[in-house]
């Protein structure tokens, strides 16, 4: 199955929040971040976290399909914007342990691959200008 990216609006946020997201790349690109912020608007209204502060004005998250995050039940991807900069974080390659404490499974080392596959799926789905 290939990814497949479902989004989680705001009221969904909460059941879905992992404290093992992690910055997987922070893109510096003039416009980037109004550009994608209107193309996410527009594809699915609010986003998944109401931001405040100048430094972060949204969030949009996402249940992965179609790519293993074992020995995690699910996978996350996050496209938020930090400091005039496009964020995207996944928590694939990190698991919570037993006390909620984030730790690297075998896939951390896979961590690059995963998101050049993921920058890969957002130009071609939903056209976002990340090259």
């Amino acid at each position: 199955m290939p990814m497949q990216l479902e989004f989680i609006p705001v009221e969904e946020f909460y059941f879905a929040l992992t404290l093992a997201v992690r910055t997987l790349d922070d893109l510096d690109q003039p416009g980037l971040v109004a550009k994608v912020r209107s193309l996410l608007l527009t594809e699915y209204g609010q986003p998944s976290t109401v931001a405040s502060g100048k430094q972060n004005t949204f969030n949009y998250v996402f249940r992965v399909q179609g790519v293993d995050n074992s020995p995690s039940p699910q996978l996350i991807v996050s496209i938020s914007d930090y400091q005039d900069k496009l964020r995207l974080g996944s928590d694939y390659g990190w698991l919570l342990d037993t006390e909620r404490k984030p730790i690297r499974t075998d896939n951390f080392s896979r961590r690059q691959q995963f998101g050049e596959q993921l920058r890969s799926h957002l130009q071609q789905s939903l056209q976002l200008p990340l090259s």
